[in-house]
């Protein structure tokens, strides 16, 4: 007996989950739902499989090789996409014959059906048999005629429900399919699966308390879960003081940060979740937020709420304690310069006072009055001079409250922020405010706003822990250089 894995589903209904893999390798509960399907052929005592797949096809390949994990061999072949199973079957190489085959959908899910699904054949001769549960096509099928029809397991029929007759079906009590044909479904399908309600299905990690899984490497408190059930995936931490209600998938490589508060949502891999950011029947992936229940997606661009770890480097700004005794060193360097910066203020009379005050937008999270998240604001004190350096010497101050970053993009005014409209405009925002930056080192203050905000939009776009310190090194270097000790008219 051949298998064939239908993997080549375009999933242009769970958009945007698919604008950058496929159906088949969105996670459900710590693993791939192709995973979910291979596990439970191997199970099943299956030894080969053959994987038809399409969009994304390197990315099954990298992921699968060739098997030996599941201790069975996998091959591959390629199509364009949702092709007709039976134009499929007709095109696959016929060197070995082979008296049956299963074929079943590997972007989908089931009960742990497959087992009792053979059973039921062995005594049975049609050419073709569909697996179904009260009338409804569970997504496989045994073939023994490559003419046979195939039709119920092409994904649109599948999904319109074609009926299938008596003498090409077979009835398997009590299993359910979970087709995942919206984001709503394949949102509910997480949920069941973390809570148990698919049978069969292998969830990775340990139970830690009850309710509450855990996969390897991963960072949770169990009094973060206050009621229901939570999957954490490996490698994901999330902070003591979040919440975690209900039911809640959160994936591999994931962070929670503090007093966020989660409830019937799932996070995928690669997510950041801000402090005092609140989910409710959702799914959040890097900065797309998807509301399942009012069918809404929101791409979110503060990086300090939600955002997408393989694009922000969010580790020095998750580390404010590292920041905070940097800007303490840095003040305490800087002591010298603080005469000076007073006898130039006092020389120079800018201005009636020798240092005056702006309010700006930090890096801490608060809530409004009406339960918005946004970024706070604080009192940054600058000397009346015009010589850059010695100007911006009371800033340090900001970085020891907490209020910025040692490296990071140019801190704004509140009004300044809510002038930018345009999508690349607050791309700014998703990186951490910072004391120095590309934009603060190689422009002046005289320098056009819109051309800041491209240096800052890039910054943001490129940068990583190592760029980070190689400003760092770059703004020591310009303290040996004329530029920030020259008055700016």
């Amino acid at each position: 007996m051949r298998t064939i894995i239908l993997a080549d589903r375009l999933g242009h209904e769970l958009f945007p989950l698919t604008d950058r893999t496929c159906p088949a390798l969105l996670p459900v509960s710590g693993k791939s739902v192709l995973e979910h399907n291979i596990d439970m052929l191997a199970n099943a005592g299956v030894k080969r499989v053959l994987i038809v797949i399409g969009s994304f096809a390197d990315q099954i390949r990298t992921k699968f090789e060739y098997g030996r994990r599941w201790g069975i061999e996998i091959d591959y072949w390629g199509t364009r996409g949702e092709e007709d199973p039976q134009a499929v079957l007709a095109q696959l190489p016929k060197g070995q014959h082979y008296d049956s085959q299963l074929i079943i959908r590997g972007d989908m899910l089931r009960t742990a059906c497959i087992v009792e699904f053979l059973k039921q054949t062995e005594s049975r001769t049609e050419p073709v048999l569909h697996g179904v549960s009260e009338g409804r096509s569970l997504g496989l099928c045994l073939c023994r005629d490559d003419q046979a029809d195939l039709m119920p397991l092409n994904w649109p029929m599948l999904i319109q429900g074609l009926p299938i007759a008596s003498e090409a079906s077979v009835e398997i009590t009590d299993a359910h399919d979970f087709r995942m044909e919206s984001l709503a479904a394949y949102h509910q399908t997480n949920l069941d699966a973390a809570a148990g309600r698919i049978p069969g299905l292998l969830i990775p990690g340990r139970q830690t308390a009850l309710g509450l899984t855990q996969g390897r490497n991963s960072q949770v408190s169990s009094r973060s879960l206050k009621l229901g059930i939570a999957f954490v995936g490996s490698g994901s931490e999330v902070h003591p003081t979040a919440e975690l209600n209900h039911e809640v998938v959160i994936s591999d490589q994931v962070i929670i940060d503090r007093h966020a508060k989660l409830s019937d949502t799932v996070v995928l891999p690669n997510t950041y979740v801000g402090e005092l950011v609140s989910l409710t029947n959702s799914i959040a992936r890097g900065n797309d937020l998807i509301r399942v229940d009012i069918d809404t997606h929101v791409r979110v661009t503060d990086a300090f709420l939600l955002a997408d770890l393989r694009q922000t480097t969010l580790g020095n700004g998750l580390s404010p304690l590292l920041n905070r005794i940097g800007g303490l060193l840095l003040l305490l360097l800087s002591l010298p310069l603080w005469p000076i910066a007073l006898l130039s203020a006092t020389q120079e009379k800018t201005s009636a006072q020798l240092i005056h005050s702006r309010r700006l937008r930090g890096n801490r999270i608060e809530l409004t009055e009406f339960g918005e998240r946004q970024r706070n604001e604080f009192t940054a004190w600058e000397w009346a001079t015009t010589r850059p350096l010695l100007r911006s010497l009371p800033r340090i101050l900001a970085v020891v409250n907490g209020d910025l970053r040692l490296v990071g993009v140019e801190p704004v005014t509140t009004e300044q922020a809510s002038h930018r409209t345009e999508e690349w405009e607050r791309y700014a925002d998703g990186a951490p405010a910072g004391l120095i930056g590309p934009t603060q080192l190689r422009y002046s203050s005289q320098t056009p706003e819109e051309e800041r905000l491209l240096s800052d939009a890039y910054y943001v776009g490129q940068h990583d822990r190592w760029k980070n310190w190689l400003y760092l090194l770059e703004g020591i270097k310009s303290l040996f250089s004329s530029r920030p000790w020259k008055r700016e008219i």
